[in-house]
Order: structure tokens, then sequence, then C-alpha cells
């Protein structure tokens, strides 16, 4: 069976190469580190977000993060990782990190491509779009624990409230 399995795979392309295209098609500012890494910029409505793509070509996958360009005080730390929990538990995929040596709060997540002619074009917008409206959508929470004074149970309910109507 492993023979088949051998024979018919296939490598995927590197979706950096449409990751590249879709930075500059949007117009943000992007480097291309190597063949295997690119960062960019994102203006989010909250914050600037910092896009890092890892290509691993041995384990044909695409590792992604977003991480919030906000500082987040030592103090606070034990609200915010019960926080993140909770939010992770409502994500669709992905999940939501906080880096302990230099406490960068990031989404994070990876596409396996193994078997796959690649990635599309469509599948990277959804990740891009799902990433930073899950990054906007919980941005108030993170404010709310660290700034605000808020338990993280308030902070994520006073998130998740849906707006009605027009003012």
């Amino acid at each position: 069976m492993r023979e088949l399995i051998e024979n018919i795979e296939t490598r995927p392309a590197n979706p950096l190469d449409i990751i590249e295209q879709y930075a500059i098609d949007n117009e943000w500012p992007f480097e291309r580190v190597s063949e295997e890494e690119l960062t960019a910029g994102l203006s989010g409505g909250w914050c600037d977000y910092h896009l890092w793509f890892l290509w691993r070509d041995d384990i044909q996958a695409l590792q992604f993060s977003c991480a919030y360009d906000v500082k987040i005080p030592g103090a606070r730390r034990g609200e915010l990782f019960t926080l993140l929990s909770r939010i992770n538990d409502s994500l669709p995929f992905g999940h939501y990190n906080l880096w302990k040596d230099d406490g960068v709060l990031m989404f994070r997540h990876t596409l396996l491509l193994r078997g796959t002619p690649g990635v599309c074009a469509e599948q990277l917008e959804d990740l891009l779009n799902t990433a930073v409206a899950e990054n906007e959508r919980y941005f108030p929470a993170l404010q709310y624990v660290l700034w605000g004074g808020k338990t993280p149970d308030e902070a994520v309910e006073l998130a998740m409230l849906e707006t009605a109507g027009m003012a």
C-alpha cells in the first residue's frame, strides 16, 4: 500500500508564490524573505497585523501566523490565557497563542497539502479573511481584559454581542 501511495504522491507547488501575488494585488507591504518564508503587513480596524507564512516542503505544509501589533503586560497574562482558551473554543479553525518569550499574541493555522496539487487562491483568501475577521472580532475582548478590568467570560460575552439595527 505504501508503495502505491509513493508512486502517485505529488508535491504541491510553493503556495508562497500565490500569496506574494495576492499581496501585490492588494498593495500590502511584504517581504519574500526566502523561497520558504514571506512576511506582510495589514492594517485592521483596531490595529496593524503582521502576517507570516512559512512553506515547509519537507512536510508539505503552509504555516501561517497573524500577530497583533499590541503589547501584552506580564501582570495580565493569566487572565489572557483564560480568555484565549474561551476564544479558541469558538473558532472554526486555527487557534490563538501567546509566545511566552516575547509576549506576541497571534492567530495560527497550518494547511496540510501533502498529496494535493497545491493550495488555491480561494483557500488562501478564506484563511486570511477568517484570521483578520476573528482578530477584529476579539480585539475588544482583549482590551476589556488587559485594560478594562473585565473577566475573560465578561470580555468574550461583550465581544460576541451582535448589534442590530442602525444608529
